[in-house]
């Protein structure tokens, strides 16, 4: 029971939401086919919808009848609009940056360090 009615439901919005109601209109490009086919005995069916919706909507003798195929009008005008309620716009407030950057700063205590030590290795060595 439930997939019957959700095939129902999905049908009644297919059929009101979107251009599907064209599909109703089928038999009559049958029913158009066969009027040109009395007329031109050798006009195949592909050649029919090639001089019907290939080469625009030019204003013959039958353009009304032509005006009432599938997808050769606007869109139905009583289609039910869905609704849709949008929700409430949100505001961002853009914020500054600040980068704060940590420098590590080293003392050293060079109280405890001899200059005159290191540099004697360059000296001479010393004989007694």
């Amino acid at each position: 029971m439930k997939k019957v009615i959700s095939i129902f439901f999905l049908t009644i919005y297919l059929f009101s939401t979107t251009e599907a109601v064209e599909l109703f209109k089928l038999p009559v490009v049958f029913q158009h086919y066969h009027e040109h086919k009395a007329i031109d005995k050798d006009l195949s069916f592909l050649s029919f919808l090639d001089i019907h919706y290939m080469h625009g909507s030019p204003r013959d003798a039958d353009y009304d009848r032509d005006m009432q195929l599938p997808f050769k009008t606007p869109v139905h005008p009583t289609i039910i609009a869905t609704g849709y309620i949008s929700p409430t716009p949100i505001s961002f407030i853009a914020l500054k940056v600040f980068f704060i950057e940590k420098k590590q700063h080293l003392i050293y205590n060079t109280t405890g360090y001899s200059f005159n030590y290191h540099s004697s290795v360059w000296q001479p060595p010393r004989t007694c």
